[in-house]
């Protein structure tokens, strides 16, 4: 037999699969885990309890789908959008906005449905937002409790390509606001109703539908006569040919794409006037360019880095100029393949320099990013060796920059995963986040969306949508992630989800808890854990009296190591029995861990000593924590390492002492 003293230094290679239980010979197999559970991987090595969730509000219908959008015009003027069955809602400074006693709120023409496939481009106080059903509209905000969302009114364009039969259009009159327009021919369809029409230097909106040869128009720029004429364009955005699915900024254009008739086609503003869509041959003129391909590739998401980046169904392209240090103008503009993957129908996210997509099955999320080995884009995949943790499919993205870069998705089946990305420095980790509470028969709650804005103190703050079973019904709450720093009084611990705090004087009863009605919450009261408690009638009776309070959602954080590697006479111990027979878990500025073999088997490491008086706030430890371990010989060779209490847990490195049967 021969004993060895292992060292896990480092979590920043964060979850792998189970098919990389074997890999011993890949580097990141020892900085990585079997199994991140509501833990964080931090970008310097250790992992920390993931931070609880507080609660914001409920949200206005529970039977339907909400999804949040972040609104940012400044690092101090940041908003949560909530947009939900035909309205929309608005959250800042960690309430929602009220006016005259009620949640303010505007109507919107969304249902649904279509809430996930709205697609958003923001510049200062106005937000366009793109759908496929819908005419483009700008959100415009004017104040705290003045918001307004309207219809963008294109200025002539964007237009499909010239009439090249033999119908004319003849208009009744070169200017005025009800004239007539007759085709020699039948061309109208009812849903031309807003559509622009363009010919004789003038163009109009038809306003009005008449018959299949005659509609009503308003001229916006006049005609030069009345003659009928052959050379007329219909504009491209219709209920005809569809509306835009995607929309972005790039070198102070707006750009649109993605209509059901042009799926591959983008339209590109004026320089400097964003609803300004009259083409030409200037270098600051709108344009229109399609994708060149020998098949479809329908946009799916516009992303601007160095080039525009254009994910459609079938492949990756860059949109830039021909010369590599001028803008894109009308004469110079080119669209390259770079990579062929195909994009889902759901927004990328950009981080630094490079762009985070997901593959059109969504199980997939690549890494877009400029390669100078070969002179060209390259799409990695991120989840190569974690691909559990997006197998269920994902819906959604979001990127927190502060205070550590975390990729946020959600995933169909409700929970919440992060990938500390820091490239530079090679982390490249995953975790995965089951929110407390139950839904259904799950024992999580179901995050359906989430956005993230910058917040106080310099960090970004993570809102999330949960779904949840509260007291029998099914309730979706606003909540957003809450911090913990290193150095924080372990009063200020914040580690339940859906959770409130009280601070003043001392009290025993806690109320306002009406959205945990019925359910059992854990509780931390001045630093020190207590009782959990039913909540009834909206409150909770503490057994003693306490200044500061938090209450909400017990989870529990859950780390499992990879099979340990002893090495052994002959070469590696896997497959070898072995058995660990201690450990020592080298932790910082954390109350209460337990450690086992199994998670059947786990031993509560004592931190409270007999000097401690009991229900009083304990000192955050930092150091070794050695226990010796009950297992047996076996050939996995796992550690488990938990904390349930609402207390921080913050794991430096793991140091078994294995013993490894070699006969």
């Amino acid at each position: 037999m021969g004993k060895q003293l292992l060292a896990i230094p480092s979590f920043t290679a964060g979850e792998m699969s189970d098919s990389m239980q074997g890999r011993t010979d890949f580097a990141k197999y020892f900085s990585a885990a079997s199994r991140i559970e509501n833990f964080v991987v931090l970008p310097h090595g250790p992992i920390t309890r993931r931070p609880g969730t507080y609660f914001v509000s409920e949200v206005k219908t529970n039977t339907a789908k909400t999804r949040l959008v972040a609104f940012t015009f400044s690092t101090t003027q940041t908003y949560i959008l909530e947009f939900g069955n035909l309205y929309l809602r608005f959250y800042k400074d960690d309430g929602q906005i009220t006016s005259g006693g009620s949640a303010y709120e505007i109507s919107t023409p969304y249902t649904t449905a279509q809430l996930f496939d709205l697609k958003f481009a923001q510049s200062a106080d106005v937000m366009y937002i793109c759908h496929e059903s819908h005419s483009v509209r700008k959100l415009s905000r004017t104040g705290h409790t003045s918001w307004t969302l309207t219809e963008v009114e294109f200025t002539n364009g964007p237009y499909l390509d010239s009439n090249s039969t033999s119908v004319t259009m003849t208009p009744s009159a070169t200017s005025g606001s009800s004239i007539t327009i007759t085709a020699s021919a039948p061309t109208f369809v009812s849903g031309d109703v807003n559509r622009l029409i363009k010919f004789s230097n003038g163009y109009a909106k038809i306003t009005a539908f008449g018959s299949d040869t005659s509609v009503t128009a308003s001229v916006e720029k006049d005609f030069d006569n009345t003659n009928a004429v052959s050379d007329w364009s219909l504009g491209a955005f219709s209920s005809v040919t569809g509306h835009p699915r995607c929309v972005s900024f790039f070198e102070q254009r707006l750009v649109f794409s993605g209509t059901s008739q042009q799926p591959q086609t983008m339209f590109f503003s004026k320089s400097g006037d964003y609803e300004n869509m009259a083409s030409g041959t200037n270098d600051d003129d709108a344009m229109v360019y399609t994708i060149a391909s020998n098949k479809v590739n329908a946009i799916r998401f516009l992303s601007a880095q160095r080039s525009l980046i254009a994910g459609t169904v079938g492949g990756e392209f860059v949109v830039s100029a021909s010369g590599t240090t001028q803008p894109i103008t009308p004469t110079n503009i080119q669209i390259q393949r770079q990579t062929s993957y195909g994009a889902a129908n759901i927004d990328a996210v950009q981080i630094a320099n490079v762009t985070m997509f997901l593959q059109r099955a969504k199980r997939k999320i690549r890494e877009l990013t400029y390669s100078f080995d070969f002179d060209s884009y390259v799409a990695p995949d991120m989840t190569i060796l974690a691909e559990n943790v997006t197998e269920s499919g994902v819906t959604e993205l979001s990127y927190q920059q502060e205070p550590d870069s975390i990729l946020w998705g959600v995933r169909t089946d409700g929970k919440l995963i992060g990938l500390t990305y820091q490239r530079p420095e090679e982390v490249v980790g995953w975790h995965i986040h089951e929110l407390g509470g139950s839904f259904g028969s799950d024992s999580f709650g179901h995050v359906e969306s989430i956005a993230t804005i910058p917040g106080d103190a310099d960090e970004d703050d993570l809102y999330l949508v949960v779904k949840r079973t509260v007291n029998g019904s099914t309730r979706r709450y606003v909540e957003y992630l809450t911090d913990y720093d290193f150095g924080d009084s372990i009063s200020d611990a914040f580690f339940i989800d859906s959770g409130l705090l009280y601070s003043g004087s001392a009290v025993t009863t806690i109320s306002g808890l009406d959205h945990l009605e019925g359910q059992s919450v854990s509780i931390l009261a001045d630093g020190a854990t207590h009782p959990d408690k039913t909540v009834s009638g909206g409150s909770i009776t503490l057994e003693r009296s306490a200044t500061k309070v938090q209450v909400g959602l017990s989870y529990t954080s859950l780390l499992q190591t990879m099979r340990v590697e002893a090495g052994a006479a002959e070469g590696v111990a896997q497959g070898q029995t072995k058995r660990i027979h201690e450990v020592t878990v080298r932790l910082l500025e954390s109350v209460g861990v337990e450690i086992g073999s199994k998670i059947t088997n786990m031993e509560r490491i004592p931190f409270r000593s007999s000097a401690d008086d009991m229900d009083t706030a304990l000192q955050p430890f930092t150091g070794d924590k050695q226990v010796e371990f009950r297992g047996d010989f076996e050939t996995d060779g796992h550690i488990f390492v938990r904390q349930t209490q609402p207390l921080p847990l913050n794991i430096i490195g793991i140091y078994p002492r294995v013993t490894t049967n070699e006969g």
